[in-house]
């Protein structure tokens, strides 16, 4: 059993929020079978492309004045779910989304997919 504590993982900037990795490829734990990370979105970052990849699930550990919205592609992000702490979102294989927010705004939560290859859509070519 190895024992991860959030504040000791390298912390990661990219466009519209930072990671930490902590189980999975190139994670503090290794791992050929899951991902599992945290994301903290806010406007230190900056704005969040719309994106798609691997089925995923998030769940929120905090959120003020933020959202996520999602759809069919990048361009048509029809829905909106204004985010709270405790929310569990189940984000289906290749759906776009993106965690929005206001000014003072941020999202925090824990990300986890069920594999570490062919994540990212350029991973499946």
């Amino acid at each position: 059993m190895e024992l991860l504590q959030r504040e000791d993982l390298d912390s990661i900037t990219l466009p519209g929020r930072v990671i930490q990795k902590a189980v999975g490829r190139d994670s503090a734990v290794d791992s050929n079978k899951m991902t599992m990370g945290f994301g903290h979105y806010s406007s230190k970052s900056g704005p969040m492309e719309p994106h798609h990849h691997a089925e995923e699930i998030c769940y929120v550990l905090g959120a003020e004045k933020s959202w996520v919205r999602f759809g069919t592609t990048k361009l048509k992000l029809t829905n909106k779910i204004n985010l709270k702490t405790g929310m569990t979102l189940h984000i289906p294989d290749m759906e776009f989304h993106v965690f929005e927010f206001l000014e003072e705004g941020f999202v925090d939560l824990i990300f986890f997919y069920g594999q570490v290859e062919g994540i990212r859509p350029e991973e499946r070519e």
